[in-house]
């Protein structure tokens, strides 16, 4: 079976839009689905759940607006005022395109019908072009492309490039349709996609008939599973009256650390991999006799006391950190959780029995220290020593907690104790003014309302000037729509952001505003669906609002 044709892909995407109905849109695709080979089903599941490439591979395409644009001008002959008057009525540079090259003064010497595959695989050659000509190699594929697609078919090219394919089919439907597709439980589909964390990899397991097989192995990262944040001891204890698993809050990042054999690989919270950045981590695991998952924090420390985010922050901006840095701003990664060992899955284990399956490595790797804990004064005792030792707070579990991946619920709590903060994705920059002129230095933010970005604020502050430069580079190459001053962008970089208060306000589509919001830290080890939704923002509201 050959790779299907892009122009069928774009004729799909174009039918599941144009029906409001969501069990149409189930139907349509599902029809779809049983007919692509494996190859071809897990690209578009991606493709459809947002994603281009396999969760965990790190890769991206690379390609901004403005090598789009250029390519767009001159396979159409437009110049840059029809561009924009275009562009000004769609508000989309995929519509845009597909007017445009309705008419086109460029056509490939050897024309070819593009298939789903050559789309793919020109996707992979992007995102591995390097080096000081990249960018040249890019905008070549992206002109290949573009000079053997019919309108359609360009205007899905760019959505897909931009992360803005936008047909109303959310993840739930998109499960409903593997499920039905394939003749599978919904639930199980749901299950495996929480383990897996991606919709490519489930859709060909529900396809092989083996997804209620869907089990937990090393070099495969799992969805975290998460915590939900409480405001004192007391709710903790009016909630659970039993004996609790009390560890400090680590002012780290979230890893998974993978072993099988002689390979380790080290995961971020948003499931990329991020191994390079701490060589000496790799090192001490790759030494242990065993294969396993492990869940925990990796933390920037000297002696016993942490380091703050920031410096951690350093490391985590380089691939491949040089010996002075390494040095100069050691990690620990502390191990908190064990997920798989030696061929058995644990996730399903109460807490307390993996805690003791992680008690065999207390010898030779960092464990976080675990405290009991029966009622909530001695739970602010507690909190106090995490706060002297320069803690965030304290992480609260149910010893009887199994592990649930993607799961936020009360089988585990933070206590901060502190100003809450936020992680929202910036959606919007616009040049700053005097020493920040030519810099992107304001940042409109957003938090997530179901599959939709909602702008809660804007922030200009917190970040170094070095920080603000590199924020320029990386806001230019995710540009969407050029407004001059304003750029918007593609949500992809995560900040953490602190406030003195939230306020209901009408200049915003969220209908809160953030007062007073400023920069904590750039989240580089999250994506943006990992970060803070609508709802919570209406709870933090709630119970300051007063």
């Amino acid at each position: 079976m050959g790779s299907v044709k892009f122009g069928e892909v774009s004729e799909l995407f174009e039918r599941i839009g144009a029906t409001t109905k969501k069990s149409e849109k189930v139907r349509i695709l599902s029809e779809f689905l049983r007919k692509l080979d494996d190859e071809d089903l897990a690209v578009l599941c991606r493709l459809l759940s947002g994603s281009i490439f396999p969760v965990g591979s790190g890769m991206e395409v690379n390609v901004g607006y403005s090598t789009l644009s250029e390519v767009i001008k001159e396979v159409s002959g437009a110049d840059d005022e029809e561009l924009s008057r275009v562009y000004l009525k769609y508000g989309d540079l995929g519509l845009t395109a597909e007017e445009l090259l309705a008419k086109r003064v460029e056509v490939p010497l050897l024309e070819k019908e593009l298939t789903l595959s050559d789309v793919y695989r020109a996707f992979e050659s992007m995102a591995k072009a390097k080096g000081k000509d990249s960018a040249k190699e890019r905008k070549r594929l992206v002109k290949g492309l573009i000079l053997n697609s019919s309108p359609l078919e360009a205007k899905y090219l760019i959505k897909l490039l931009t992360g803005e394919l936008r047909i109303g089919l959310v993840s739930g439907l998109l499960e409903e349709a593997i499920a039905c597709a394939f003749r599978c439980r919904l639930e199980d589909v749901r299950t495996a996609h929480l383990c897996l964390g991606d919709l490519g990899l489930v859709a060909k397991r529900a396809k092989e008939g083996s997804i209620r097989e869907v089990g937990v192995r090393p070099m495969i990262p799992l969805n975290y599973m998460l915590a939900t944040t409480v405001h004192s001891a007391k709710e903790v204890f009016d909630y659970y009256r039993k004996e609790l698993y009390v560890e400090f809050k680590f002012d780290g990042v979230r890893c998974q650390v993978h072993k099988l054999g002689d390979r380790v690989e080290i995961f971020s919270r948003s499931l990329d991999p991020v191994t390079e950045s701490f060589p000496e981590v790799v090192s001490l695991v790759k030494g242990l006799g065993h294969d396993f998952i492990l869940d925990g924090e990796m933390i920037a420390i000297k002696g016993e006391r942490p380091l703050p985010f920031k410096e951690l922050q350093r490391r985590l901006r380089r691939k491949e950190p040089d010996p002075e840095l390494v040095k100069e701003i050691p990690v620990k990664f502390m191990a908190y959780d064990i997920l798989y060992l030696d061929g058995s899955v644990l996730i399903e284990k109460a807490l307390r029995e993996r805690r003791g399956a992680l008690e065999g490595f207390k010898d030779t790797l960092s464990l976080s220290r675990l405290f009991t804990c029966k009622g909530a004064d001695e739970l602010e005792r507690l909190f106090r020593v995490a706060k002297e030792l320069g803690h965030e707070g304290l992480m609260i579990k149910d010893p009887d907690s199994k592990y649930v991946p993607g799961s936020r619920g009360r089988l585990w709590m933070k206590l901060k104790g502190e100003a809450d903060t936020l992680d929202v994705v910036i959606v919007a920059a616009e040049y700053g003014h005097g020493k920040r002129a030519g810099l992107l230095s304001d940042y409109t933010f957003a938090v997530l309302d179901g599959d939709e970005y909602k702008v809660v604020g804007k922030a200009y502050s917190g970040l170094t000037d070095e920080e603000i430069r590199e924020m320029t580079e990386r806001l230019l190459e995710l540009v969407v729509e050029d407004r001059g001053r304003v750029k918007l962008v593609r949500p992809e970089i995560v900040l953490e952001v602190a406030f003195d208060r939230i306020q209901r306000s009408d200049k915003y589509d969220s209908g809160f505003a953030l007062r007073f919001p400023r920069i904590k830290a750039i989240r580089y080890d999250k994506g943006p669906r990992d970060i803070d939704t609508l709802e919570r923002v209406r709870e933090l509201y709630e119970k300051y609002k007063g």
